[in-house]
């Protein structure tokens, strides 16, 4: 029986390779977005295994009327990847902007929740799978990181209480929390300055988009009887940093 993933955020970076990924191996595969050429561009690739649902996550009303319309080829959702999200700014709390803070909450924080939500009682039905994409930043705090890893870190305890909430239910949750990846996210995050992006990747080898979707495959290809609580990637040229110092002279 073929099966069905819904991925949000499917425009670029993780979300796009993981429709690629999943279509390549014959799930049918919902990618969501604002961005309607890319999930076009998409559609023309992966053709009658890819809809586009077009809509922001942050409009609930939109995100509902869409998931509503699904075709019935898509509406047995058996794994929901949760990918949507983004990081603005690189300064520390008192230099920030409070509207970008509540643009990542309202992002990575409450259209997470609510699209799980509204989905809960389909996935509970067909026994299927929850992915999360979380972020070492939920672990490890830095400067500049502020309500970016506090999301994150919510993203990560929401997945292990999903965990708790479905025991019985054959429902599977997991976090992903990957670190240093070279996608869009930094340009998102610098307001489109390519310079910082490319001085941030530059020499480190960093993940790729497509070794996270290859992750998300492998733990939704998993038996149904195993489970990943949580999973923390980084490449092998990134590690931990030290504590900071402050010295008063």
């Amino acid at each position: 029986m073929t099966r069905t993933v819904l991925i949000t955020g499917a425009t670029a970076g993780f979300g796009a390779a993981s429709a690629r990924r999943f279509a390549r191996e014959g799930w049918n595969v919902i990618g969501t977005g604002r961005r309607a050429e890319r999930l076009q561009g998409l559609k023309d690739e992966l053709g009658d295994a890819f809809h586009p649902a077009v809509f922001d996550v942050t409009d609930e009303k939109a995100m509902l009327s869409a998931i509503a319309d699904l075709p019935e080829k898509f509406k047995g959702i058996d794994l929901l990847i949760n990918n949507a999200g983004l990081a603005l700014g690189t300064a520390a709390a008192p230099g920030t902007s409070l509207d970008e803070w509540k643009t990542m909450i309202n992002t990575n924080v409450t259209a997470l929740v609510t699209l799980t939500h509204h989905l809960l009682p389909v996935l509970i039905e067909r026994k299927g799978a929850i992915i999360n994409l979380a972020s070492v930043a939920a672990t490890y705090p830095y400067t500049g990181g502020n309500v970016y890893g506090g999301t994150k870190a919510f993203v990560r305890q929401f997945s292990l209480g999903l965990r708790s909430d479905l025991h019985g239910k054959g429902v599977r949750v997991t976090s992903i929390e990957p670190g240093m990846c070279e996608t869009e996210f930094t340009l998102v995050r610098t307001g489109g300055n390519k310079e910082a992006s490319d001085n941030l990747y530059r020499g480190v080898n960093p993940l790729k988009a497509e070794d996270i979707a290859e992750t998300l495959y492998w733990v939704a290809s998993l038996p149904p009887h195993m489970n990943i609580n949580t999973l923390e990637m980084m490449p092998v040229h990134q590690s931990f940093a030290g504590f900071q110092v402050f010295r008063e002279d």
